[in-house]
């Protein structure tokens, strides 16, 4: 099964939505521009939980040989770019799968 290398590849923050509607969390997200982590279908250590509910569904496609999501959305067809469900600091991430 080939494995799955997910990049952190940008990092937003909306300083102006927090302050406007957000309790700030105890644990904010830690995640940094180009932290990597891998994965052959289950959530890696260190990846929050909101991440992964985004990301699953393309990291088990891809880490069984699938791809080419929405019709040709990606250039690289075995690829995704998804990004976390936090609306305050948001992270995109880069899926690949490895041969």
């Amino acid at each position: 099964m080939p494995r799955v290398k997910i990049t952190a590849v940008r990092r937003t923050e909306y300083p102006d939505l927090s302050a406007k509607y957000e309790n700030f969390p105890e644990e904010p997200c830690s995640v940094r521009e180009g932290q990597v982590f891998y994965s052959t279908g289950e959530r890696p250590a260190g990846l929050c939980a909101g991440a992964w509910e985004n990301m699953e569904k393309f990291v088990k496609e891809l880490a069984c040989g699938g791809g080419n999501f929405f019709g040709g959305w990606m250039k690289d067809p075995h690829s995704a770019m998804v990004s976390c469900n936090d609306g305050f600091r948001p992270v995109s991430f880069y899926l690949e799968a490895e041969d």
